[in-house]
């Protein structure tokens, strides 16, 4: 993830902006195809903090939002990380925009407007860095009605799944071994990147069973690791992740639906399959218990009401569950990079070696033994420069 820096814009601080256009109502879809400098024509309510920093890391020249990315049900966190990174964002121009503009056209962001060429396509609500505030600000008031249904959720869940969560029932046989092994789970989420980074003494040490949910696995690839088991429903990782070897299991709706089945198959590639509600992370996480691993270290997962509610599936419910389930054995390393980072750099390490060597040299040379050491040194140097030197006499 790129660090942003908080820039304060006006209204009028925006110039107009002239690009090509992506369409996508998947906003991790459009992430994985739109180049730099190209406009992010998208239709995602609560806009959210994944997605937006996706955009970011894009480098798109600005968004296009078809739907209100900031609805007042909670204070969702992505439109304030665009605007805060310089983008310019349209917000809730309706979803006609889709029917008006065509995949790869060259479009106009003027104001509040969009154009196509001449001709005036859509109008919305530019977000600024104050704007947002505010409806960050009236949000906060919606959390009592969001924690309610979340508990309700949580209630509906439990009576769903609760032999999956108390007994096991239904979790598949998988052919890779995790009984009495460290397992890490990695999902793209918050500071997925950095923890990594921050993780790969443990990885180097403990040799973990890597376990990628559904875009956690490209994140493993980007990170120079293999993951041993992907899992998830598949829309969300790469071919290249698919084919890399690891085992996969495919997440199921409750009725046995596995629309990423298919892919899967089209890959020419076998799967074990994985009915459940809740969320990918979830069964990755009851399937390494069930499955007897000793530790799971998770990464970029989901443990907060925000976080949860910023995922926009009443479904994350579940994680609260699942987690109570799994107890000690979880261990969440999301934020481990902002806990500790190293303070020792590199050219201190270095000014460090340079004082050994010269306080050895020191030692040798004030005692008796690396004085005759010396000697003998400079004898065998002495001989060296000789026998070169009768190379060219």
């Amino acid at each position: 993830m790129k660090t942003v820096t908080l820039r304060r814009t006006k209204a009028d601080d925006f110039p107009g902006v002239t690009a090509v256009a992506r369409l996508d109502r998947r906003t991790k879809s459009l992430t994985r195809r739109i180049r730099r400098g190209e406009i992010a024509i998208i239709d995602h309510v609560d806009l959210d903090r994944v997605s937006a920093e996706a955009l970011v890391n894009c480098e798109v020249a600005a968004v296009v939002n078809a739907s209100p990315g900031i609805s007042g049900r909670y204070p969702n966190l992505g439109p304030h990380i665009l605007v805060a990174a310089g983008i310019p964002v349209i917000d809730d121009v309706g979803t006609e925009i889709f029917s008006k503009i065509r995949e790869g056209e060259l479009v106009r962001l003027d104001g509040e407007a969009v154009y196509v060429g001449e001709r005036w396509v859509a109008a919305g609500n530019r977000l600024t860095v104050e704007s947002v505030d505010d409806a960050m600000r009236e949000a906060h008031a919606g959390l009592s009605v969001q924690l309610e249904a979340f508990a309700a959720n949580t209630m509906e869940y439990l009576k769903r799944e609760r032999e999956l969560l108390i007994d096991g029932v239904g979790v598949p046989d998988i052919k890779t071994k995790l009984d009495g092994k460290h397992v890490l789970l990695v999902v793209r989420g918050y500071h997925y990147r950095e923890d990594l980074a921050t993780l790969r003494p443990y990885i180097r040490e403990y040799r973990p069973v890597l376990v990628g949910v559904d875009g956690g696995a490209d994140a493993l690839l980007e990170a120079g690791y293999v993951p041993n088991l992907i899992v998830g429903d598949m829309d969300s990782v790469s071919d290249e992740a698919l084919t890399c070897g690891a085992e996969l299991v495919v997440h199921a709706y409750r009725d046995g639906r596995a629309p990423g089945l298919k892919r899967v198959h089209d890959l020419d590639l076998e799967a074990v399959v994985f009915p459940a509600a809740g969320t990918s992370e979830d069964i990755a996480i009851l399937l390494a218990d069930d499955r007897g691993a000793s530790l799971i270290a998770a990464v970029g997962t989901h443990s907060t009401l925000v976080e949860f509610l910023d995922k926009g599936r009443a479904g994350m419910a579940s994680t609260f569950l699942t987690r109570l389930r799994v107890g000690s054995k979880l261990v969440d390393a999301k934020g481990v990079s902002r806990l500790y980072r190293s303070r020792i750099s590199t050219a201190s390490l270095l000014w460090l070696i340079v004082a050994t060597a010269a306080t050895l040299v020191v030692a040798l040379w004030a005692s008796p033994a690396g004085r005759i050491y010396g000697t003998y040194l400079a004898s065998k140097w002495d001989g060296f420069i000789f026998w070169l030197t009768g190379l060219f006499t």
